[in-house]
């Protein structure tokens, strides 16, 4: 069976990160964050691009 990746909105998005909606929106803006996934009228991103998000965070600060 395959596994179902929750969507979530960008104020979970945000909140994952430790971030404000605004500086949220300037990552996807700037390409740190993928874009958003559009469905009618919302605006989602699956729950596992923004762990690989901190997961690459973390592979980059442990290179360093």
């Amino acid at each position: 069976m395959q596994q179902i990746d929750q969507l979530i909105r960008d104020r979970e998005a945000a909140a994952m990160l430790g971030a404000s909606v605004s500086t949220f929106w300037r990552r996807v803006q700037d390409g740190t964050i993928s874009r958003l996934l559009k469905i009618g009228g919302m605006s989602r991103w699956k729950r596992s691009e923004i762990l690989a998000v901190i997961d690459a965070a973390a592979a980059n600060r442990e290179a360093a």
